[in-house]
């Protein structure tokens, strides 16, 4: 039986660097935000690299569900990189066939970091209010929610990622702390605009956080996420 985990992330949240470390798994095929295009054509959002998207990808979610998401793969392990903001306007019956992960991170950064390529962020575009419905569904169904906060797997990866290969009954492989530099075949045509740090790494790195403050015309942004992010939190990984 194949195992689907969807990873239902925000933006800005080392999502990809989690794709890259689930790739080097022999028994793992990843896929790059396979519902971008549908996301963008129902939503009309403006996003850079939009056309390429939209021309890279079938738009049809529910197509992209039945015959990726759903379909037959090679390897007994398929990793869905996914926004959580994606998920819209699609029947989410499917997400009972799946394991899903959650990937928070502090509504402040991203937020901060989102703005500088999408100017007029607002609180649906984190992904978090559709993170929360997520996570209320996996409770309301006696489900046991994972929930990887970035700031812990950054600060302690194979520790996280050996808890979480444990709760995905997969046995821990060291090749998923590190990978080469450079981009990936995997990567969305969308890569240009968002993974140039991320092609620059090799392994979770977790550097200096940053302190930059959200803009003063989106701290109520901000604010209206918090809450959101810490619900989430209460469930997140200890490693």
């Amino acid at each position: 039986m194949t195992l689907r985990i969807n990873c239902w992330s925000g933006p800005r949240n080392i999502s990809t660097s989690f794709m890259y470390a689930f790739r080097q798994r022999d028994d793992t095929t990843v896929f790059d935000e396979p519902i971008y295009a549908h996301y963008l054509r129902v939503t009309g959002r403006e996003h850079p690299g939009r056309d390429e998207v939209l021309t890279s990808q079938n738009p049809d979610g529910e197509a992209v569900v039945r015959d990726l998401i759903l379909g037959e793969h090679p390897t007994p392990v398929v990793f869905f990189k996914q926004m959580a903001q994606h998920v819209v306007q699609l029947d989410r019956a499917f997400l009972g066939r799946c394991r899903n992960l959650l990937l928070i991170r502090d509504p402040e950064r991203v937020i901060t970091s989102f703005a500088k390529n999408v100017p007029d962020v607002n609180v649906a575009d984190t992904g978090l209010p559709i993170q929360v419905e997520l996570l209320e569904s996996i409770l309301a169904d006696g489900g046991d929610p994972i929930v990887i906060d970035s700031t812990a797997l950054l600060a302690a990866p194979e520790a996280v990622l050996r808890t979480l290969c444990g709760r995905l009954g997969l046995a821990f492989d060291p090749g998923m702390l590190s990978w080469p530099a450079g981009p990936k075949p995997e990567d969305g045509v969308w890569a240009e605009h968002w993974y140039a740090s991320t092609h620059r790494s090799t392994g979770f790195e977790s550097g200096h956080p940053s302190t930059e403050p959200a803009p003063e015309h989106l701290r109520g942004v901000v604010a209206e996420a918090r809450p959101l992010y810490e619900r989430l939190s209460e469930f997140a990984l200890d490693a």
